[in-house]
């Protein structure tokens, strides 16, 4: 990942387009922001997102933000508004098995790659959130807290979450007793407690060490994935 290109600066008062406009400055365009949610949760899929915003006040979303400042109904709001108004948008899950079998940062970083690269417009520049992903294709720029200060990375994160929301509902109605629809896989006290009691699901990550304590080996059976990956 690169730094912003020679000619291009951001000012502390640019707002949440102002990554966006500055590269636009110097003929960047478009501008695929990528983010993903559930890296830390002990259960269920890693989910990451990828965005193109257009340029001018279509791509100016109402109440965008970072995605964890956000109510659910906002989320909710957002999400439709980005997937009306964005030139392009994809989003890919790792399921809670391959997540195990890649480890955490390799799945999120192939998870990053892979929603880049299934947008059906290909972008001049990728912004991230927090760490540099290589192998992109475009030159880049990681970005600290990056869904908070550029458009395009808080609208792939509110696309992540929504959609990893939704899939832990879902695991929710075939395995009632963890409350996924709840804690959304988190490693909260309710949650830890049903592991406890019950032990482990399909859903559960067995290299998180909270986990591993609870393996009994009647829950080893497998279940269907619901569909993970969406694009348009």
């Amino acid at each position: 990942m690169s730094a912003l290109p020679r000619g291009s600066t951001i000012r502390r008062d640019a707002g949440l387009y102002g990554y966006e406009r500055a590269l636009r400055r110097v003929g960047l365009d478009p501008i695929a922001g990528v983010d993903e949610a559930g890296r830390g949760p002990c259960a269920g899929p890693l989910v990451a997102a990828a965005v193109i915003l257009p340029d001018g006040k279509r791509g100016q979303i109402p109440e965008l933000a970072d995605s964890k400042l956000l109510t659910a109904k906002a989320r909710e709001r957002c999400y439709d508004e980005i997937r009306k108004r964005a030139l392009a948008w994809s989003v890919v899950s790792i399921e809670a098995d391959e997540c195990d079998r890649l480890g955490m940062h390799v799945a999120n970083v192939q998870a990053l790659r892979r929603a880049l690269f299934r947008l059906d417009v290909r972008p001049q520049y990728v912004l991230t959130d927090g760490f540099g992903v290589d192998g992109l294709g475009v030159p880049g720029l990681a970005i600290w807290k990056g869904d908070r200060v550029a458009a395009c990375i808080a609208a792939a994160s509110v696309v992540a979450k929504v959609t990893r929301d939704r899939i832990m509902e879902h695991w929710d109605t075939v395995y009632p007793q963890y409350g996924f629809a709840i804690h959304k896989g988190y490693c909260t006290p309710e949650h830890q407690a049903a592991l406890d009691e019950y032990g482990p699901c399909p859903q559960h990550r067995r290299r998180f060490e909270n986990v591993r304590r609870s393996l009994r080996p009647d829950m080893g059976q497998n279940v269907a994935s619901p569909t993970g990956v969406e694009s348009r």
